[in-house]
């Protein structure tokens, strides 16, 4: 079986950059060119690359920290409060039928990039788990990056949360 995803070539040809990608897309000032979604004052919201499904979303803060104990009160409370209208939105734009919300704090535990903290925002469907992920390991994300950025800006602007 052959899967064609020609936007992900782009990210396995990409250049490797030094530092860290939580610390350095902020600092641009490309947000849409950056997936970052929301910005709020402690922290910010950005769509992952290599999503587990369409509209994974990461919330990180803006301060390097890779422990979640390390959170000040403000920076947690921003997490959530982002995390919360993250839900909302991708309820409503994506009509996901639920969520998977958590953070893994260290290479161990899962993080790829563990030097950063960030909590996953994963929109869930009915029957998402189908044969892709279990016989072929391949995962199959019906919406490029750009169009869910798109929808998902458009949905939180409209959030009342």
């Amino acid at each position: 079986m052959n899967l064609w995803a020609p936007w992900r070539m782009g990210y396995i040809l990409r250049e490797e950059t030094e530092g860290c990608i939580f610390c350095e897309k902020p600092k641009r000032g490309e947000d849409a060119r950056n997936f970052i979604v929301e910005r709020g004052e402690q922290c910010y919201a950005i769509l992952n690359l290599y999503p587990y499904s369409n509209g994974h979303t990461l919330v990180a803060p803006y301060r390097h920290i890779a422990r979640m104990q390390d959170l000040s009160a403000e920076e947690r409370d921003e997490m959530m409060h982002i995390a919360q209208r993250l839900v909302e939105a991708l309820g409503g734009c994506l009509h996901a039928d639920g969520f998977n919300v958590g953070l893994n704090q260290g290479r161990i535990a899962g993080a790829g990039i563990d030097q950063h903290l960030h909590l996953h925002v994963v929109p869930r469907w009915q029957g998402d788990t189908n044969f892709m992920p279990v016989i072929s390991a391949a995962k199959v994300i019906p919406q490029s990056l750009e169009e869910t950025y798109r929808v998902l800006t458009e949905a939180l602007k409209e959030c009342g949360i």
